[in-house]
C-alpha cells in the first residue's frame, strides 16, 4: 500500500532545538549570574545536555513525570539536592530559562518548503516525546500548527518513542494502519528504528551527516523527502540517500 501520511518529530527535525537551546541557556546563565561557574558557554551547554539526556531517559522509561524531569534537571545543573530546592523554586528557575529559550525559536530553513511540497499528496501529524502543551504552542508560535491534523505527545499518552504503542497511537489519530504512514525524525533509534519496528516507514533525518546505520532509510535534509516518498518510489528498496 502507498504511504498516505507523514508523521513528524518536532525538535531538531523541523524546529532548530539545538540552536535555541544554546542561545537560551547562554542568556539565562548571564541573567542568573551563573556564567562564572563554567569555563565557557560550550561547557555549560554540554553539562545541561548531559543532564537533559539522563533525566529525559528516566521520563521515557516512566520513572518520573513531565514536571519531575524538569525539576531534576534544574537541581542537577545548579548542584542542589531536592531537599535544598523545593519544586516551586525549581519550576521558577526553569520558567526563567524558557523565556530566553523561546526568544531563539526558529524553524529549519527546509521545513516549510518540504511541507509545502508534500501538502497536497499526504496527510500530516506530529508525534513527539514532549508534552501537548509545549509542542502545540511551539507549532503555533512558529506558524505551522495548521499544517498538522493532530499533535500526539508522550506526556499525555503515558508512553514514549521508541515504544510501538506511541507510534500506533499517532496512526490511530490519523485512522490509518502503520504501513501507510511514514515517520521522520532526527534520532536513528528512537525515531527511525522505532517507527520501522512498529510497522511504519521509518526515515532518519541525519542533518549532521553522521552516516552509517545502513539498515535505516536516511536523508540528510528535508529537501530529499518528497523524492523519497514519491509514488513511483518502491519504499524499502535500497535508498539513494544513504
Amino acid at each position: 500500500m502507498p504511504i498516505r501520511a507523514v508523521l513528524w518529530d518536532v525538535d531538531d527535525t523541523i524546529f532548530d532545538y539545538a540552536n535555541a537551546d544554546r542561545a537560551g541557556l547562554r542568556d539565562h546563565l548571564r541573567a542568573e549570574g551563573l556564567a562564572d561557574g563554567f569555563t565557557s558557554v560550550g561547557q555549560a551547554l554540554a553539562r545541561w545536555r548531559e543532564i537533559t539526556r539522563e533525566h529525559w531517559a528516566r521520563f521515557e522509561a516512566g520513572e518520573t513525570d513531565w514536571e519531575g524531569q524538569r525539576r531534576d534537571r534544574v537541581r542537577a545543573f545548579v548542584g542542589r539536592a531536592p531537599e535544598d530546592m523545593e519544586d516551586a523554586e525549581a519550576d521558577a528557575w526553569f520558567r526563567r530559562y524558557i523565556v530566553h529559550y523561546e526568544a531563539a525559536w526558529a524553524l529549519f530553513p527546509d521545513a516549510v518548503p518540504a511541507l509545502d511540497l508534500l501538502a497536497d499528496r499526504y496527510r500530516h501529524a506530529v508525534l513527539s516525546n514532549s508534552s501537548l502543551h509545549n509542542q502545540d504552542r511551539k507549532l503555533r508560535v512558529l506558524g505551522v500548527r495548521d499544517r498538522f491534523e493532530a499533535v500526539v505527545c508522550a506526556a499525555e499518552l503515558g508512553v514514549a518513542k521508541p515504544e510501538a504503542a506511541a507510534f500506533h497511537a499517532a496512526c490511530d489519530a490519523l485512522e490509518l494502519p502503520p504501513h501507510q504512514v511514514a515517520y521522520v525524525g532526527d534520532q536513528p533509534d528512537t525515531d527511525a528504528r522505532g517507527a520501522m519496528e512498529a510497522g511504519l516507514a521509518g526515515i532518519w533525518l541525519d542533518r549532521a551527516k553522521t552516516g552509517g546505520r545502513p539498515e535505516l532509510t536516511r536523508i540528510t535534509g528535508l529537501d530529499q523527502l518528497p523524492a523519497l516518498l514519491a509514488p513511483d518510489t518502491r519504499f524499502g528498496a535500497p535508498s539513494t540517500f544513504r
